[in-house]
């Protein structure tokens, strides 16, 4: 099935926890006849939305995989895909907007701007995706859409312009004002599918006018054609809708749209937002780099007659095997076609290709450019990208985020045992964030993630999914060390067992990198001939090895520059082994003299709930080593920000829970790495060498 490129429209739904995206996305489904009846995030009826297939989701009531679907509008095909909103699986959001052409961020009426909307706008900010803004649950007491439309202007820096006002907040919501025609919009029926206009109530009037001034102002910016017929008062609903999508293709404006999904309000005037301001695929320039020419960024030309560039990213495992989402970029692909996976130049011939509608799978036989499928039993990763074979190229990869908490599991006997293996090698391929390793000196199984949610969510599905029991470790928070001061080093590693020896001597100094810099710099100052050059490669080498366990508690070091300014080599013992030794030996004796420190991961938090439990909130972050940024109330609704380590946060949902009566909710994101208070690095290297003993013990 080919589609007009013109109508082709793929958007993903993103927004804070909890601000109603996938309700939003289940009554899309509904008025577009995906679906015939609608169900609730945490409905009674046992049945959930439609795009929460996970059991897990179902329970939990909320999104952890991003799920994707399609449907038809008004003759245009819609990919939707629906993401998560905690930053515990930021990288579904991640990997979603790598592939998308436009966005809509939802907004709730009453809490607005939130530390999630935040990470997702500067998420579609590194993709340059563009978005209009559906201000949701204006339907809840205290929802004011002003107010968060001023929000989407001073946190996010936005150039937010409201298309529409609403008819009566809170209870009074019964519809909305579309500022462009200047009519009213009512959604009766028992699920809001009939759309009533009429005429603006006489007591909105005055204030559509208003705010019809401020959006002509606002949009006439971006057309000369509307600005010249401001002014002689010829003004027609075309040039507004022209200038509105010249501006937001531009990321220059984000047209903001509202009401209640959950009461069946404004959804499709929003598609029809999504229509008319949000982009085509051929609008939306993509960059691949070509392989045969040193890595050179091109332009992708969406078009089905050029060489195809698909890009995998996302896997799922299912009964039967491995689905793939793959986004068509160039080009076209067909069942039975082989196409080549460019890492590793796998031939692979293309067995079944389907059309996704959240966990159902639709065959077809082919599809093409500016379209996302996904493709059934084909063994690859996320983030790879297929040709035909005839272009070798890549699409430029995603931005992973690093894992900052580990736990080690075990399983509880043998049947667990082996399908943990199964396990972590699906749930390692399906997520980048989900890490795992063997620790070789306390041989445990060590899984690494975003935050306890995220590691919670993949011990249950081990139960659920592979009948695997584990006990689970104490979570191991993810330090790093690092030094304080410039230091000397002379070494020389020299060694003779009878024959050829080992000589090296290298001669330098290490320091800190200044913030924001890389993790490990080398610079070689190396005159006359002192080191052949040919031992460069050797010396970094090792300087970089040693940096993989510090000498304080065994985290790695980050953050050192090792310049090497002179030294000695010799014209039969010297070797690259000898070099590595050589610069392993000028860290060992370089670093003390350094004032290394241990850093922790320090991270943003987040918390949220009635203003009444605002003073147990702060005293449960002071307790925690949190250092409050600010504090903000409106209409009884309190957001406390604070910095915390990363440390002191591990069962934090318990305590926050008991002292507000549940009324609170909590995010958290990684901010930075800090040096520990001195208490703390104390305990921390008495732990270390206490460790250290008992292994030499059992030794």
């Amino acid at each position: 099935m080919a589609f007009d490129l013109e109508k082709v429209r793929n958007i993903g739904i993103s927004a804070h926890i909890d601000s109603g995206k996938t309700t939003l996305t289940e009554r899309i489904l509904f008025y577009t006849n995906k679906i015939h009846a609608i169900h609730d995030v945490r409905g009674k009826d046992g049945v959930g939305a439609k795009m929460d297939s996970m059991e897990l989701e179902k329970e939990r009531g909320i999104t952890i995989q991003s799920a994707a679907t399609y449907c038809d509008w008004k003759d245009y095909h819609i990919n939707i895909i629906d993401t998560p909103g905690h930053v515990d699986f930021t990288v579904e959001v991640e990997r979603a907007l790598r592939v998308l052409d436009g966005a809509v961020l939802v907004l709730c009426g009453v809490a607005g701007v939130q530390s999630q909307s935040i990470t997702v706008d500067r998420q579609m900010k590194r993709y340059n995706v563009p978005r209009v803004a559906f201000i949701n649950k204006l339907d809840r007491s205290g929802a004011d859409p002003w107010n968060v439309t001023g929000q989407l202007r001073k946190k996010l820096a936005h150039n937010a312009v409201m298309m529409q006002i609403p008819i009566g907040v809170e209870d009074n919501h019964n519809g909305v004002v579309d500022l462009i025609t200047m009519k009213a919009h009512y959604f009766d029926g028992d699920n809001g599918e009939n759309i009533r206009t009429e005429e603006i109530p006489a007591e909105l009037l005055d204030k559509a006018n208003e705010d019809r001034e401020v959006m002509l102002d606002a949009v006439s910016m971006f057309s000369d054609e509307l600005m010249e017929a401001m002014l002689e008062e010829t003004v027609t609903e075309d040039m507004i809708r022209t200038a509105v999508r010249a501006g937001t293709l531009s990321l220059e404006l984000t047209p903001v749209f509202m009401g209640s999904a959950y009461k069946n309000k404004g959804v499709q005037l929003l598609l029809d937002a999504v229509l008319a301001f949000l982009p085509e695929p051929r609008e939306v320039p993509n960059q691949a780099l070509d392989l045969d020419n040193n890595e050179e960024p091109f332009d992708i030309d969406v078009n089905e007659d050029k060489p195809l560039v698909a890009l995998a990213f996302k896997l799922e495992e299912g009964k039967y095997g491995q689905l793939t989402y793959v986004r068509i970029y160039q080009g076209r692909l067909a069942k039975g076609e082989t196409i080549y996976n460019m890492r590793n130049n796998q031939k692979i011939k293309v067995g079944r290709l389907c059309r996704m509608h959240s966990d159902e799978m639709e065959d077809i036989t082919k599809a093409s450019a500016g379209d996302i499928i996904a493709l059934f039993g084909v063994d690859c990763a996320s983030g790879d990208t297929f040709t035909d074979g005839t272009l070798n190229a890549t699409m430029t990869s995603m931005f992973i985020p690093e894992p900052v908490i580990k736990m080690s599991i075990k399983p509880v006997d043998t049947k667990s045992q082996q399908n943990l293996g199964k396990a972590l090698n699906r749930f390692t391929k399906e997520d980048p964030t989900f890490r795992t390793y063997l620790d070789k000196e306390s041989n445990q199984t060590i899984i690494c993630g975003m935050g306890e949610l995220h590691l919670e969510v993949y011990i249950e599905r081990m139960k659920r999914e592979y009948k695997c029991e584990v006990d689970v470790g104490k979570p191991q928070v993810a330090y790093r060390e690092t030094v304080r001061q410039r230091a000397d080093f002379n070494y020389l590693h020299k060694k003779q067992t009878g024959g050829s020896g080992q000589f090296g001597r290298v001669v330098g100094f290490m320091e800190p990198i200044e913030d924001g810099g890389e993790d490990f710099e080398f610079d070689w100052k190396v005159t006359g001939g002192n080191i052949p050059t040919e031992f460069k490669s050797a010396i970094e080498k090792g300087f970089a090895m040693s940096m993989d366990k510090g000498r304080l508690i065994g985290f790695p070091v980050t953050g050192i520059r090792f310049v090497v300014e002179d030294g000695n080599s010799h014209a039969v013992d010297s070797s690259d082994m000898a070099f590595m030794a050589a610069a392993r030996g000028a860290f060992r004796q370089g670093y003390p003299k350094a004032k290394p420190v241990i850093l922790e991961p320090v991270m943003t938090l987040a918390v949220e709930g009635p203003a009444e439990h605002q003073g147990q909130v702060i005293r449960t972050i002071n307790q925690r080593r949190g250092m409050i940024a600010g504090s903000t109330e409106e209409s009884g609704f309190a957001r406390i920000e604070a910095e915390i380590p990363l440390s002191e946060m591990f069962g934090y949902s318990t305590v926050l829970r008991s002292a507000t009566q549940g009324t609170c909710e909590f995010t958290m994101e990684f901010k930075k790495y800090a040096p520990v208070p001195g208490d703390v690095a104390t305990a921390l290297k008495a732990q270390f060498e206490s460790k250290l003993k008992v292994e030499d013990d059992d030794e």
